[in-house]
């Protein structure tokens, strides 16, 4: 498909970085490749369709106004939901033979689904000149020659341009991932060509655009979420767990305690998340994973994220930032210290 190349090359960066970060969510290496794109229409790609699939909307928002859809193959969905979930292999091959796919696999989907999603923004704002906001909607299942499509159903009727990636993982075999963009909102996001004179007022915006800040992180109160305002302390030793706890205690804010392998959504529940700090021995993957999740969970608003570990490298202090800490710290640390992060980053006020 010529053209598009803006959105080419925006699309196989959100769909590697998707790759990466939900690989470390499952514990498992999982790439996601752009391989194929074409143009096409829903009566053609859903006529040619085999196998059972989810169609996922996602709602563009800003100056980009519209939805977008990620399809999977149900199988799919079901191995990598099955692997967060932590079900024996056996178990998955059976499921996906079967397509044996219940409530919590469609939870575990989701999350999964959410960590593309927050990809796909951290690329997107950042290489479209225009503000944009992109939200996951609820996953449809849609079955060939038992579901009937309709107008809307399981995706509006249209013109489309269709990106084909491919899944890889060790020991199992994944199929693609299709991202389904309307033609009109992918003429918004990409423009055809201005004429020639046009072109260097690309460049200047650009080069405006590089000297503006970025927008400071949102509090809970901008980004519409109500609740008990919160700390969220996640740390598997307990009497570490416990230290944090008191260092956070004088924010007068309610701490909640968790280890690493805590339901984030959970704790969330009904409270505005003012930070989280998460403490470990060495910052490894499984740390970074915990980062991730809680990114993707308030993607519209992530609250800030202070990672603590006794034993740190360059590597992962940079895959830290990389994957959404706000700060990090070298244990053990002053009181002081830790403190003056807090207020920082809580906006609480000097005594």
């Amino acid at each position: 498909m010529d053209g598009y190349t803006t959105l080419h090359e925006m699309l196989s960066s959100a769909l590697k970085q998707a790759g990466e970060e939900s690989g470390m969510l499952l514990g498992q290496e999982l790439s996601i490749t752009l391989v194929d794109s074409l143009a096409t229409s829903k009566t053609s790609y859903f006529g040619g369709l085999d196998d059972s699939c989810f169609v996922i909307g996602v709602e563009s928002r800003e100056a980009y106004n519209g939805q977008f859809y990620l399809v999977f193959s149900l199988r799919d969905a079901i191995v990598m939901s099955s692997i967060l979930l932590g079900i024996p292999p056996a178990r998955i091959q059976e499921k996906k033979r079967l397509s044996i796919i219940e409530n919590d696999d469609i939870d575990a989907f989701a999350e999964i689904a959410n960590m593309i999603n927050g990809s796909f923004n951290t690329v997107f704002q950042g290489t479209l000149p225009e503000k944009v906001r992109l939200k996951l909607l609820a996953p449809k299942k849609f079955i060939p020659d038992v579901d009937q499509l309709s107008p809307e159903e399981p995706l509006p009727d249209g013109e489309y341009l269709m990106f084909r990636s491919r899944l890889e993982m060790p020991d199992q075999e994944l199929n693609h991932l299709d991202v389904l963009i309307p033609a009109d909102l992918g003429n918004r996001y990409d423009p055809p060509s201005e004429a020639p004179e046009e072109a260097p007022a690309a460049v200047d915006k650009a080069a405006v655009d590089a000297e503006v800040p970025a927008d400071p992180v949102a509090s809970p109160e901008q980004a519409g979420e109500s609740g008990i305002d919160s700390i969220v302390v996640l740390e598997d030793d307990e009497s570490e767990r416990k230290l944090m706890a008191e260092a956070v205690a004088f924010t007068g804010f309610d701490v909640v305690e968790g280890t690493l392998n805590a339901d984030i959504k959970e704790l969330f529940s009904g409270r505005a998340v003012r930070m989280v700090l998460i403490g470990s021995l060495d910052a490894d993957d499984r740390e970074l994973a915990v980062c991730i999740k809680v990114n993707a969970i308030r993607q519209d608003a992530p609250p800030p994220i202070i990672m603590s570990a006794q034993r740190w490298t360059r590597t992962a202090v940079l895959k830290a930032l990389k994957y959404g800490a706000s700060d990090i710290i070298i244990k053990p640390c002053g009181e002081e210290e830790i403190s003056a992060k807090i207020r920082r980053f809580c906006k609480v006020p000097e005594p």
